[in-house]
């Protein structure tokens, strides 16, 4: 905090309150004190009143212009953050804002989306909040921290046998008997796609991702990743072998990727699998093959723990192995 200044003989104080800088020339030290003192309670009572006329709406476009568009998941947050500008908490001011207004909110959402979405969009209200407490001063409490998330659903355990990939392949114009050596559509580049998935746990967009440029021998560099981190993946030799069928890349985006498998699965007759659930059948199957650290590393799992969601090995496959 900065001092009255004596300047010839006059007493000259500079201050700043809430990002306003004032200042002022007295004639003694102790009217330049009495003057900061009243600047500081006048400014910080309008700083005060500002904000508890602010709306969440408000916030929440502060927050996408400020926050959101600095992150790689800004598309999402855009979106989640305009819903929630037109949804009922838009319209309450800072000053109004409470644990009933979270609360309802999440109970309206829960009659409309799953539990895991709300979650996620409660941890970005959250935030929201945080930001708007901390660094805006827009209030004096988190309204989210008091309001109970939904109740989890359990971890998928989806296992993806050996006759689902093959009728997958199948349905994506892929034979299992080696009569094709590289794909002509782009149904069977989104064939190679999975059984590149399965082999290396990498997600669809990491896959969709690759270039010529970031294979080397039997290790892939991602340089982005959903983590934010650049990641080193090691190859299975078959996974070396799907890669050397397109060499400069699968040439295929995570929309038209879903989009088709999604079709190629209700052809093949599968029930309840998604993509993502080559990740799961990846990492149960490495699990088998490497330590635990080593696959953490590979499928860039900062936290051990992860993997746990990811590990569904049965009680048959573990008693194999005693």
């Amino acid at each position: 905090m900065s001092s009255p200044v004596k300047v010839g003989i006059k007493w000259r104080h500079r201050i700043m309150v809430h990002r306003v800088r004032v200042s002022g020339t007295f004639d003694t030290k102790a009217a330049a004190l009495k003057w900061e003192a009243h600047q500081r309670m006048t400014l910080g009572q309008g700083e005060q009143q500002l904000a508890v006329t602010k709306t969440c709406a408000e916030a929440f476009r502060r927050y996408e212009i400020e926050v959101s568009r600095t992150k790689r998941g800004y598309r999402w947050e855009a979106g989640r953050l305009a819903a929630m500008a037109a949804s009922s908490l838009g319209p309450i001011t800072m000053a109004q804002l409470s644990t009933s207004h979270i609360a309802a909110w999440r109970d309206e959402r829960l009659r409309s989306v799953q539990g895991g979405t709300v979650t996620r969009e409660m941890n970005l209200l959250s935030h929201v909040f945080s930001v708007a407490r901390k660094e805006w001063q827009w209030l004096q409490t988190n309204p989210t921290r008091d309001v109970a998330r939904p109740r989890p659903k359990p971890h998928r355990d989806r296992r993806i046998s050996q006759d689902e990939i093959d009728r997958i392949c199948i349905a994506l114009r892929w034979p299992s008997d080696g009569s094709i050596t590289a794909p002509e559509t782009i149904q069977q580049r989104i064939a190679l796609a999975f059984l590149f998935a399965i082999e290396t746990a990498m997600r669809a967009g990491e896959i969709c991702g690759l270039r010529a440029g970031d294979v080397h021998g039997r290790v892939a560099h991602l340089k982005m990743t959903k983590s934010g981190y650049p990641r080193y993946v090691p190859l299975s030799p078959r996974a070396v072998e799907i890669w050397s069928m397109v060499p400069n890349g699968f040439c295929i985006t995570t929309a038209t990727l879903d989009a088709m498998f999604r079709m190629a699965r209700h052809r093949a007759g599968v029930e309840g699998l998604t993509f993502h659930d080559s990740q799961h059948e990846a990492i149960t199957r490495l699990a088998s093959k490497i330590n635990v650290l080593d696959l953490a590393r590979m499928v860039g799992h900062r936290d051990i723990k992860q993997l746990q969601t990811y590990y569904n090995a049965t009680a048959d496959d573990i008693a194999q192995k005693l």
